[in-house]
């Protein structure tokens, strides 16, 4: 069967399951946009900027576990598609995003809308192709989604010329994958996981610290099997929030710079941190000489170049963590006898972690006089439904949604956070929304970085994405601000936005539903109108203009030097 390239490349995305696609059209994908008629199977959603794509495209990833799939054009479409790529490689997405190029004689001739986009996203990109025939396009889809998905998951690029569209060939889809150089390693080694057992079981104070491999690998139910077998205590990074639910009592919360105080003395004092699918980010070690100085070390992880890259490791483990925290488990409670004198053993470790958590637990200074952005979240998670999914821009917003809303599931918390990508929260729930058109997606954004994408209103407008955006407005970029409280005097160069928006009549003009809150009686029935309101609704909260994230880890100080109160 001969077929254009255009249409090859939807039949590929077909047999892939793929069932959305954002994408924005442009003259070189025009051909892949006239053949989407004959593929009523394939939703597109048309986003307001290609970056919205893409960070939807990731929301979608994130929530459902699928590889998301944006398009743009060539030229500017393709470069507005960078920061989101980027932002999905920091945090290990699997997107495959479809740029069109301009036909292949003019590559390198300074063709109208002609941009180099291998070489501009090589550097964020796990891989990326150039179609330079028709006959290899199905193959490269066929790997392009296959590198996404496996190992440590990531975006590939996939940029297709215009005349490879037109072009035609055989179609047939691969039905295997066989990559010279790219053998992800699935198991762990069965004689570096007793050596693991063997140190867990030795141990006398020991520290699970999940990152966001946890997630991605799906491996939250062995995360929770091992802590509950062992009565050890979890730490996550903000990439794991909900791998290990926040109500047990084993949970130590969020590891780092805007940690918990006994997560962040825990692992100080610690004889053992057994960390999993994480990459010791320079935000949650701080200082990395004072970073658990007192402890052995496992790193379980399924990226061989992620282990020892930042600390040292006294014992890695490759190899899918899910598989690896199986395989660990059975070993452990082979052992059932050890398992119990570790658990007396453990027991004094436990009392002075609930001494901590008695000590300085998560806790802010109420008020009747001004809305305190950290009892909005609470009020959020405790009227939410329970499976509810959040999505953050990136600021203090995200940290006090990170250190009170209590995640207990897993891919509930979609957040940018190695590229930290302000603008990020609003597509991601429009993404997740499209994923999920039955369950309840919040966006949790603050006035700076909402207004960066807030175009896309109208997308969820037009699609019927009944996304909640609660937008903590204290005019100001707030965590800059904070940062310039702290350690510059207060100098607020540039981080004042004193320009008041009306964001319900914002909302209005685009067909959405506004509502605000400007004192702290009014945070609960803005919120129950706001979920109960039809279709896409802003929430705008007038929060405490200074109000600062705390706990807080100074840049360069260790996890123990923290500033816990103004």
């Amino acid at each position: 069967m001969k077929l254009a390239g255009a249409r090859i490349l939807l039949e590929c995305l077909k047999q892939e399951g793929v069932d959305t696609v954002f994408g924005y059209p442009g003259g070189t994908v025009i051909n892949i946009y006239d053949e989407l008629y004959s593929f009523p199977d394939i939703r597109h959603i048309l986003p307001r900027h290609e970056q919205a794509g893409v960070h939807a495209a990731d929301g979608y990833a994130r929530a459902s576990g699928k590889v998301g799939v944006a398009i743009a054009t060539s030229g500017p479409g393709a470069t507005n598609t960078v920061t989101g790529i980027a932002t999905a490689y920091m945090d290990s997405i699997p997107l495959v995003v479809i740029t069109g190029q301009v036909p292949t004689a003019l590559i390198g001739n300074d063709a109208f809308q002609e941009v180099d986009i291998i070489g501009i996203t090589r550097p964020c990109t796990k891989h990326n192709f150039l179609v330079q025939n028709v006959k290899d396009l199905a193959g490269i889809v066929k790997k392009a989604f296959y590198i996404a998905r496996t190992g440590r998951p990531g975006p590939v690029l996939i940029d297709l010329p215009k005349d490879v569209q037109v072009a035609v060939a055989e179609f047939r889809y691969p039905e295997q994958v066989d990559l010279r150089g790219y053998k992800p390693t699935i198991e762990g080694h069965p004689k570096q996981i007793e050596k693991a057992a063997a140190m867990l079981l030795a141990a006398k104070k020991p520290v699970i610290y999940a990152g966001g491999g946890t997630i991605l690998g799906n491996a939250s139910t062995e995360l929770r099997e091992l802590a509950e077998t062992l009565h050890a205590p979890v730490t996550t990074t903000l990439m794991a929030l909900g791998a290990f639910p926040e109500d047990s009592p084993l949970s130590l919360g969020l590891l780092g710079m805007h940690g918990t105080y006994y997560a962040n003395m825990a692992v100080t004092n610690c004889d053992l941190l057994m960390a999993v699918g994480a990459r010791f980010d320079d935000r949650v070690t701080g200082k990395i000489a004072a970073f658990a100085p007192h402890a052995k070390i496992i790193h379980i992880d399924v990226d061989p170049t992620s282990i020892k890259k930042n600390v040292r490791v006294d014992l890695p483990i490759v190899g899918m963590v899910n598989e690896v925290l199986a395989h660990l488990l059975k070993v452990i409670e082979d052992r059932g006898d050890a398992v119990e004198v570790f658990r007396k053993a453990a027991k004094p470790w436990l009392a002075e972690i609930d001494g901590w958590k008695a000590k300085h637990p998560m806790a802010f200074a109420e008020s009747s006089k001004v809305i305190k952005p950290q009892a909005v979240i609470r009020k959020l998670r405790e009227l939410s439904q329970p499976d509810a999914i959040i999505a953050t821009d990136v600021g203090q917003h995200q940290m006090w949604t990170a250190q009170y809303f209590s995640f207990t599931r897993p891919r509930t918390l979609l957040s940018s956070g190695g590229l930290g990508t302000m603008g990020y929260g609003l597509p991601a729930a429009m993404g997740a929304q499209a994923a999920f058109p039955d369950r309840q997606v919040i966006a949790v954004c603050g006035d700076g970085g909402f207004q960066m994408n807030l175009q896309e209103i109208a997308t969820l407008v037009q699609n019927r994405l009944p996304v909640k955006i609660c937008i903590m407005n204290n005019n100001y970029l707030g965590m800059v601000r904070q940062w310039q409280e702290l350690f510059f005097n207060k100098r607020y160069s540039q981080t004042v936005l004193d320009l008041p928006i009306d964001f319900v009549k914002l909302a209005e003009a685009f067909g959405a539903t506004g509502f605000v809150a400007s004192k702290p009686s009014e945070v609960e029935e803005t919120i129950r109108r706001g979920f109960a309101a039809p279709g896409p609704v802003i929430m705008e909260f007038k929060i405490a203009r200074e109000e600062k994230v705390l706990p807080m880890v100074p840049a360069g100080a260790s996890l123990n030097e923290m500033v816990l109160a103004s």
